[in-house]
């Protein structure tokens, strides 16, 4: 059976992304396109790299008749999906991609998002979007909140290890190498080539970066008490792509050992052997996480890395697998699609 789906904000980056995905889903079908700067254009028009599809033309929200949609997917920004889906019909199921509803306390929304929340009514009964924790609650949701495509990195090398008490819950350091992609399509003069190629840099370090509200909320449950870690993002000049490395304390051979078992029977998940660290080139344009754990010179040490496209897994390919599951049809349809490479 084939579902109809609207995609709220699809001339942006994710909006895009989903549109390549589902071009070849076979089980979604999509109904209506908003663009509300790009309303009346094409979506081949916007994305010349669509334009081989038979699209809907972009329109605005207001204009959407939403009868016959089983799915919206919200890919606008931070801090207007909230006053959107509040709007939307009961009965339509939603996958946000935003920041919206990410975090369950009102109060840690306000101190990170630095005001509150519009819709805290919905925001308590948002299911978190990562898919291969909550699997459960994602199919019986109506509203998904897809992760911070960093915060999806960093969980997927340390929520396991925090889970079965195999590191040091307070000596966890993340490191993370991000493409330019993640920050948005918005123009910004810290993102143009002349002021981006050819070096990288840190940004929002020394605890400002607001994923640190999302680790602070899965990594204090998975740990059953709370934890705080240190992260630093880098922007490098590559288009997509997420590298994050973990330094931990805990014995390298039984965290590599966790990691496996517990990623064994999932299908986008892969552990790559003991020593071997994964690279974002093989995992590029792809629904697929790469993890890898090799030991330190320092006896008790280890360093975990996951590599995993911001787009696709850390985005719209997560945003898909979850409406797979909402509407009951298999979880890695339309997202088996093997990485891009070179």
């Amino acid at each position: 059976m084939t579902r109809s789906v609207a995609i709220l904000g699809a001339s942006g980056y994710t909006g895009a992304e989903l549109v390549r995905l589902i071009a070849t889903h076979p089980g979604l079908r999509i109904r209506a396109l908003s663009g509300d700067r790009k309303a009346g254009m094409a979506m081949g028009e916007v994305f010349p790299f669509l334009a081989h599809l038979d699209l809907p033309a972009l329109t605005r929200i207001e204009d959407i008749d939403f009868a016959g949609v089983d799915l919206c997917f919200c890919a606008l920004p931070h801090a207007t999906s909230q006053a959107v889906i509040r709007d939307l019909p009961r009965g339509l199921k939603v996958v946000d991609l935003s920041a919206d509803f990410r975090l369950r306390d009102p109060e840690a929304y306000a101190q990170w998002y630095g005001k509150p929340h519009a819709a805290p009514e919905l925001q308590a009964g948002a299911v978190y979007g990562l898919t291969e924790f909550y699997r459960a609650e994602i199919r019986a949701a109506r509203l998904v909140a897809g992760t911070g495509c960093n915060a999806a990195a960093g969980m997927y090398a340390v929520l396991p290890l925090l889970a079965a008490g195999v590191i040091d819950p307070d000596r966890i350091v993340l490191d993370l190498k991000a493409g330019v992609s993640g920050a948005g399509r918005s123009l910004k003069e810290n993102l143009l080539h002349a002021e981006l190629s050819g070096g990288t840099h840190a940004y929002a370090a020394g605890g400002t970066h607001r994923h640190l509200g999302e680790f602070d909320q899965e990594f204090s449950k998975a740990a059953g008490r709370p934890v705080r870690v240190q992260f630093t993002p880098h922007l490098l000049p590559m288009n997509r792509g997420i590298l994050m490395t973990a330094y931990v304390e805990g014995d390298p051979q039984e965290i590599h050992a966790t990691l496996a078992a517990r990623y064994a029977g999932e299908p986008f998940l892969h552990v790559l052997p003991f020593g071997t660290l994964p690279s974002t080139r093989s995992v590029a344009g792809s629904n697929f996480v790469h993890l890898g754990v090799t030991g330190d010179r320092i006896p008790g040490r280890a360093v975990v890395e996951s590599a995993l496209d911001n787009l696709t897994k850390g985005s719209s390919g997560q945003a898909i697998q979850n409406a797979n599951l909402m509407l009951g049809l298999y979880e890695t349809a339309g997202l088996m699609l093997a990485p891009v490479f070179p």
